[in-house]
């Protein structure tokens, strides 16, 4: 029998693992869209509520969280058509598309059974949330992305254990350090190799 086997040349090789080095890649573009969507609404949203309820006599000031379900359909919008503009997607994009999935899924099932006692969701929300941030920060490769889930744990202990004229203040903090922060400096990022 007959060898048919074919030595490869250097540009083959060259192109095999350069097709295996994109099969990980993330694209941080739509990432950072996301930390940065996300990390505006609910800073916004935290420090009305924290402000209507220091400084008015308004009793519903939860109501500015309202703002949070068309920001789901904003960000399922532009996920679905950045998306679909792409010709293929690297597993490393279906893993960080599916933690933060993930995450939401999570948060929904959070906000039924804790319906009744919201005014005490803000630790379990930034304990959640620091998942995500932190697993994400390994997937791109990126330091302030895990640095930032890291102050998202320490600020859910804060938000349990201060006192409630600080406390209210963890999320908005947490926007700050575990989404804005690390946002900008992702979407300053020309590429993913820069990461």
């Amino acid at each position: 029998m007959e060898n048919t086997e074919k030595m490869m040349t250097g540009e083959e090789s060259l192109k095999i693992i350069t097709d295996m080095i994109n099969k990980t890649k993330v694209n941080i573009r739509q990432g950072s869209f996301h930390l940065l969507f996300w990390g505006w609404l609910i800073f916004i949203c935290s420090l009305s509520e924290y402000l209507l309820y220091k400084f008015t006599d308004l009793s519903n000031a939860w109501y500015v969280w309202l703002f949070v379900i068309p920001g789901v359909f904003v960000s399922l919008i532009y996920g679905f058509v950045t998306g679909r503009k792409e010709k293929a997607h690297t597993y490393a994009e279906m893993l960080y598309m599916w933690t933060w999935i993930g995450f939401m899924f999570a948060a929904i099932v959070l906000f039924i059974v804790l319906a009744r006692s919201m005014e005490s969701i803000a630790p379990f929300i930034l304990l959640l949330a620091g998942i995500p941030t932190f697993i994400s920060g390994f997937i791109i490769k990126f330091k302030p992305l895990i640095v930032g889930g890291i102050t998202f744990w320490i600020l859910a202990l804060v938000a349990h254990f201060a006192g409630p004229s600080i406390a209210p203040l963890a999320v908005p903090v947490a926007m700050l350090t575990g989404y804005l922060i690390p946002g900008y400096m992702l979407k300053s990022k020309v590429d993913h190799d820069k990461v």
